[in-house]
């Protein structure tokens, strides 16, 4: 399915679930946390887009007609003023989706990844959905309501030879925290579930693969529907989790792989 096909596809089926929330979207700028910041306000949220890059970051605000705020995910006070922003802005914060992440060339095997690699992905992946969720969970509490969904991988689910180690343990990492926070909070009104995106045609996939197109083919035949999936799917799962539609689903492990933790072989 191309890009075009699956924007056809989902305007034409977009609910109305969203009228009047507020949400908050990291990552906003480009690939699913784009994808997703459109979804939400097709769906009548108050999107706050926050970017570490502002022409991208303004561009998916000017787009979705909401609020952009630059933050750099792995600063506490950036993060912190994000959400009193949002809130201060809007008078609530209904959803987070902690989505912002990186996968870069040098985050590899083991036995070549520096420790300054597994840091600086760790920092991003992980200690900012740390960050996010210590910063919005109070205003959710107050509130008496709220969906945070953070951004896994399937990769959390299921071990690689073609190995970005750091990645790989940022994201077993977010669905651990988010199980937890799921469990810790939901007599709060609080839900916390962890989305596990199988590889999505994103920049970030892109950057990825551009170097080594043997490790995208070694994936790409692993999955089950024969492709990489598209942002607005992704975009479409993160719209239910943070919708009343999802009221029952909370401290999950949300897998939108297009089949692959489930294969043990792919059609031929």
């Amino acid at each position: 399915m191309t890009g075009t096909e699956a924007d056809a596809r989902h305007d034409g089926a977009v609910c109305r679930r969203l009228v009047g929330r507020t949400a908050v979207v990291t990552g906003a700028g480009s690939g699913i946390g784009l994808a997703t910041a459109r979804r939400l306000a097709s769906e009548g949220a108050h999107v706050v887009c926050a970017d570490v890059d502002p022409e991208r970051g303004e561009a998916a605000a000017e787009e979705t007609g909401g609020l952009f705020v630059a933050v750099d995910v792995t600063d506490p006070a950036q993060v912190e003023a994000l959400f009193a922003t949002a809130h201060d802005t809007y008078g609530s914060v209904d959803v987070a989706f902690n989505n912002a992440g990186i996968s870069p060339p040098d985050d590899d095997s083991i036995l070549t990844t520096d420790l300054d690699a597994w840091r600086r992905v760790q920092d991003v992946n992980l200690t900012s959905v740390y960050l996010c969720c210590k910063h919005v969970i109070p205003y959710m509490r107050r509130q008496g309501r709220g969906s945070i969904i953070n951004t896994a991988s399937f990769v959390a689910k299921m071990g690689a030879a073609t190995s970005q180690i750091s990645y790989t343990a940022s994201k077993g990492g977010v669905l651990a925290m988010s199980r937890e926070l799921g469990v810790q909070f939901a007599r709060d009104g609080v839900r916390v579930n962890a989305l596990c995106p199988g590889p999505v045609n994103t920049p970030l996939l892109t950057e990825l693969f551009a170097a080594d197109p043997e490790r995208a083919r070694r994936r790409l035949v692993h999955i089950p529907l024969g492709r990489f999936a598209e942002p607005e799917e992704i975009a479409a799962a993160v719209a239910f989790l943070a919708s009343d539609d999802a009221s029952f689903v909370n401290a999950a492990e949300f897998l939108v792989d297009g089949g692959i933790a489930g294969a043990y072989v792919t059609p031929l």
